[in-house]
């Protein structure tokens, strides 16, 4: 019985942690996004790449790569 609650809280606590995940991968595409818009390619760049690295199958990591290759 324990190891049923035990199993079903570290479930929760993955679907959190990926839920978590999306909301940063997001506010780094929206970071990267306005810098580039302001004209910091460079910066803009890093974001995008950090994007890619930390969060590769993120729908917002599919669209750093696009901005990075428009960007090269």
């Amino acid at each position: 019985m324990v190891m049923i609650s035990v199993r079903s809280m570290v479930c929760v606590l993955g679907f959190l942690l990926l839920l978590g995940c999306s909301d940063k991968a997001k506010e780094l595409f929206e970071t990267a996004a306005f810098e580039e818009n302001q004209g910091n390619i460079p910066h803009a760049k890093e974001l995008y790449e950090e994007l890619v690295r930390s969060h590769p199958s993120s729908k917002e990591a599919e669209l750093a790569r696009a901005h990075l290759a428009d960007l090269k």
